[in-house]
């Protein structure tokens, strides 16, 4: 008997990992997805026409980066949905909207125009009743400390050269934004409690926290 049928786990389930820049998304979708026999989705970043830029020039690329990572998340939740759901991915769509563009208007970097045409698109596409959202948000977190390091030891080129007011600026705005999510049930899970690349195990009681939230959220929407 595998985990997702020892706890339960809806063979239909969307479960979505969030959190900052390096504390460990990639790896926690690749370890549940395999706990579970579920598939992958990732956001595309080697094909990404915009990201180099962006991080050369934020105020030039701002807006057509949250364009391009709205559609194309747009796309990917539809299609998951299509599939007959069985998947963990890789950040949600509402992180773009609650985190990344709300902070580059407030800072500057994205003009109010862009930013109003952005939420409108954003509200028009997501914020209704008819888009699917995930069954359960894991919401995965840790001390600034922690996340920095694992940035500069694993990140990307253009991630490492980011200066660290940047990742502290959007530490905070995750802290602030979910605590105030509400589109489906979270799991906030430390980062320090588990550590799936030594220790295959440590997934386990994770599923086990998600099984009971699942079960009482599909009671819930009976």
């Amino acid at each position: 008997m595998n985990l997702r049928e020892k706890y339960h786990i809806p063979h239909d389930a969307v479960i979505t990992i969030a959190g900052t820049v390096g504390v460990g998304k990639s790896t926690m979708t690749k370890s549940l997805a395999k706990a579970l026999q579920f598939r992958t989705s990732f956001e595309k970043v080697d094909t990404n026409p915009y990201l180099d830029k962006f991080y050369a020039d934020f105020q030039r690329w701002s807006f057509h980066l949250q364009i391009y990572f709205l559609a194309e998340r747009f796309k990917e939740q539809k299609r998951i949905f299509e599939y007959g759901g069985g998947f963990v991915q890789d950040r949600s769509i509402y992180e773009d909207t609650g985190i990344f563009a709300k902070m580059h208007f407030e800072k500057g970097t994205m003009t109010k125009v862009d930013y109003e045409t952005y939420t409108s698109l954003f509200e028009a596409m997501v914020m209704t009743p008819y888009f699917p959202h995930p069954d359960l948000v894991i919401y995965l977190e840790g001390s600034f400390e922690e996340i920095l390091r694992r940035i500069q030891e694993r990140g990307r080129p253009m991630e490492q050269q980011t200066p660290i007011e940047y990742w502290k600026e959007m530490y905070d705005r995750y802290e602030q934004w979910i605590n105030s999510f509400n589109a489906c049930p979270v799991l906030r899970i430390n980062i320090n409690d588990y550590d799936l690349l030594e220790d295959d195990q440590s997934i386990e009681p994770i599923i086990e926290k998600m099984a009971h939230i699942l079960h009482q959220y599909r009671c819930l929407k009976r």
